[in-house]
Parts: structure tokens; sequence; C-alpha cells
């Protein structure tokens, strides 16, 4: 396998000319439903602490998502123990913890791959705990999921990953669809590479094209698994900004696990540390600054010597 620092990086970082290549795609006429794409292409990030104070505004709500009493075991092996937390509508919930505390295998909770041994898991006001794989599809319309291996076709274009939740739909004219994925493609930064195989990408862009193709499902959440691992900090900044509009324009509600506590606080409007199974803290990011649990202290300790100011 061949190492990251071997293959193509992203756009951002080098040859402006690729991007040149590629003529700039007339973003005019996108379907009603995906007009967004253009204002995200056009707008700047939005300022940090605008989408915070936006959050906060939106008051009470009910929670898009949320695990009650969750408990899952693979044989002896506990990974969840009677873990509890919420995400309300158009706001970011980022997951902390170290490998192996059960951060992923909830976002697969979520999305139907595994079942929780006990307790309940709610969606959309639905509580799917107990869906069957029939109406687990319905959900995932709803909920999708970013993988840390972006999980694309391999046998697919990059354009043609994109394009595959718009097929499904069977409504949208090929020109149409072509629109949509080439305003995607700019949208997430990877303008240039339509045409090129999964395998080629390095990971910083793979993910980015899951991104792009998570879109053009149209969700109203996602789930991203890592989002930051293996890549260096100027995507990683990228990723934030991207989440940070869809946060913004679209009110999408978001689960974000991570290592990385700087991208955390940027993101999140609650933080959920698990420790040896546990939902060791639950709060906003400011309650989190303030806690004096000893254990969540110390991976915080941790976190700061290994990404220095």
């Amino acid at each position: 396998m061949p190492d990251e620092t071997d293959l193509p990086q992203h756009p951002a970082q080098h040859a402006p000319q690729q991007a040149e290549q590629e003529q700039k795609p007339d973003l005019d006429n996108l379907p009603e439903d995906f007009r967004y794409i253009e204002r995200l292409v056009d707008e700047p990030v939005p300022d940090d602490e605008q989408v915070r104070q936006e959050t906060e505004q939106a008051g009470e709500q009910q929670p898009y998502i949320a695990f009650e009493h969750v408990c899952k075991s693979f044989g002896d092996f506990h990974v969840l123990k009677d873990v509890s937390f919420f995400v309300n509508a158009g706001e970011t919930l980022c997951i902390l913890g170290r490998s192996g505390v059960g951060k992923s295998v909830s976002l697969q909770q979520l999305m139907g791959f595994y079942k929780p041994d006990s307790g309940r898991i709610l969606v959309a006001g639905e509580d799917i705990t107990d869906f069957n794989e029939e109406q687990m599809q319905l959900i995932r319309r709803k909920v999708t999921m970013v993988f840390q291996n972006g999980a694309l076709f391999d046998s697919l274009s990059v354009r043609e990953n994109v394009a595959f939740p718009l097929r499904e739909k069977d409504k949208l004219a090929e020109d149409q669809i072509q629109q949509i994925v080439s305003g995607l493609l700019e949208m997430v930064g990877v303008t240039g590479s339509g045409d090129e195989l999964p395998a080629a990408l390095s990971t910083g862009m793979k993910r980015s094209v899951a991104i792009a193709r998570a879109l053009a499902a149209q969700p109203q959440a996602i789930l991203y698994d890592e989002p930051t691992t293996m890549v260096d900090p100027l995507i990683a900044r990228l990723m934030g900004d991207l989440i940070q509009k869809l946060k913004h324009q679209l009110k999408l509600t978001s689960i974000v696990v991570t290592h990385d506590m700087r991208f955390a606080e940027r993101l999140a409007a609650r933080v959920l540390f698990l420790h040896e199974g546990k939902a060791r803290f639950f709060g906003t990011t400011d309650e989190m600054k303030a806690s004096k649990d000893e254990v969540l202290c110390q991976f915080l300790d941790l976190d700061a010597l290994v990404l220095p100011g």
C-alpha cells in the first residue's frame, strides 16, 4: 500500500493549473432542491462564533438523535455500558475518547449495522432499535455516514461515485445529474479529479468525495467517523470549514467522531466523552473545560501535548 505522501495531494495544496484545466461549472440552472450548492460554493466560511450563537438562539428542540441507556457487547467485551446522549436538530455533537471505547460503534448502531443489546436509539422521532433492514433503508435516506476510508466504489470514477445517490432517485435528467455533481465536487474542493478512480486519491480527497456523495443524497443528518485522522492540518481545516458551512446554511444535524480536541471545540455544540464503555462526560464545550473530572482532564492535557499551539 503506497505511503500517504506518495499519493496526489488535495487541490488546495498544489498545482493550481489542475483546477484551471476543468472549467468552473455553471451553477445557474441547478434543480430547485440543489440550489444550496451555489450558496455553499460562493459564500465564505461562517464565523465559528456566529454559528455557535445561532445554535444557542435556536432554543430548546426535540432531539433529532438520542441514545437512551444503550449497552453493546461483542462476546465478553463490553463496548458501551448504559450510554445516553442526544443531538438536537441542526446541532453538531463531537464524540471523544481513546481508541476502542465505542465511538465508531455508536455511529454504526445509528446506521443499523449493529443492534444494541439493551436500551433505545431514536432518530427523527422514531425508535429504530428493532427496525428491520427495510425500515433502516428509509432511515438511511435521512441519515448518512462518511466513513474513515471514504467507502467509495473502487470501480467507479469520482463523478460516478457522487452521481450514484442521484441516479437512485430516478427523477433527474442526465444533464441535471452532471451539473449537481460538478457543483458538489467544487464545493468540497476536488474539481479536476472527476475522472479519477478512488485509488488515485489521497485520504483527504477520498473523504471530500465521500462528503460530496453523502450530500447528493440530501440527508437531514451526517455522521463523520474520524474525518481528520491521517490528514494534514490544512485538510483538517478544510473539513471543519465544510462542516461549518453545512451546519450554517443547511441546518444539518451532525455527529463527528474525533480524537482532535481543537476540531471538537470549533464545531461542537455538545461533547460526549466515552471512557471504558461509559459516557464519562456529556455537555457543552464550556462545561467540559470547566469539568474537574480527573480522567477527562488527563485526556485534555494529553491532547494539548500532542497538539502544541
